[in-house]
């Protein structure tokens, strides 16, 4: 073979690897290209996981008891926050300690089983240090008269549920048929301006409650 047949046959050798390498290069570009793409999927993905914990994290809207005397709740049992959403509202409050003398007027009153049997309420919850804020000769007169005394707790229920957002700037009529007013915002209420909300938003079965620092008195 001459030494020109020789140097076309190599330059014929040469042009036939050219397309086997063109191809080969595209095949890697094309997997570096994959693994690029996957790579920012995956970090997207994460992302996104990521602005989703955050969003779960979130604990402003739910929606919980609120106020210093929920401190005092029982963590468990049927007196607890879980205990009294399982029951019926007299029920419920028969097993708060702090309300034992809203439950006694309850009784004397006759309205356990017209709270226990009523649909979606709100009850206005005096604890006992609101009670013995009346001085007591008013108070032993005020359990002893049956109409006077179921004037009184009548006026404390408002025939629906409400929720805080509804006590920021709210006039609800009661049971008693005249009207409480609230204010408030946050964690911070007032009933009709002389009862401060000590732990609010309570759960019970057929109730939500607003335990107060104060009674309320309706007009005589």
């Amino acid at each position: 073979m001459t030494r020109r047949t020789r140097r076309g046959a190599l330059v014929l050798a040469a042009a036939a690897m050219l397309p086997l390498a063109l191809t080969a290069c595209s095949s890697d570009d094309g997997k570096d290209k994959a693994s690029s793409d996957s790579k920012s999927s995956a970090a997207s993905g994460k992302a996104t996981d990521n602005g989703s914990d955050s969003g779960s994290g979130d604990t402003s809207t739910k929606d919980e008891p609120f106020g210093p005397a929920c401190a005092s709740v029982p963590k468990g049992g049927a007196g607890s926050f879980d205990g009294m959403a399982k029951d019926p509202v007299a029920t419920a409050a028969s097993n708060n300690p702090a309300l034992s003398t809203l439950v006694s007027a309850v009784k004397k009153a006759g309205l356990v089983d017209t709270l226990n049997n009523a649909k979606d309420i709100t009850v206005f919850a005096p604890t006992n240090d609101a009670f013995a804020k009346i001085p007591k000769a008013d108070l032993d007169k005020v359990l002893n008269d049956k109409a006077t005394l179921t004037k009184i707790l009548t006026y404390h229920v408002v025939g629906r549920k409400l929720a805080p957002k509804d006590l920021d700037n709210g006039s609800f009529a009661t049971l008693e048929k005249s009207k409480l007013t609230t204010a408030g915002s946050g964690a911070s209420y007032k009933v009709n301006d002389s009862a401060d909300v000590v732990c609010g938003n309570v759960k019970t079965a057929n109730a939500n409650v607003y335990i107060i620092d104060t009674v309320l008195m309706p007009k005589m």
